[in-house]
């Protein structure tokens, strides 16, 4: 049996809150491994210059 057939067997057997953090950490474990592209860094330099002149909104709940 793989690794993935074990991983997938065993989830199920998990209270819901143990499936919540491996949720969490899984969510956590990707976004580490993320590249940052240029695409996105050149967001991010546009958004903090926006934010630098004042050119924002912010939203109420």
């Amino acid at each position: 049996m793989s690794t993935m057939h074990e991983i997938e067997a065993a989830i199920p057997q998990l209270p819901r809150a143990e499936v919540e953090k491996l949720r969490q950490w899984l969510d956590d474990y990707l976004e580490d491994q993320a590249e940052l592209t240029d695409e996105v860094k050149a967001a991010l330099d546009q958004s903090r210059r926006e934010i630098a002149e004042g050119n924002f909104t912010v939203r109420q709940p």
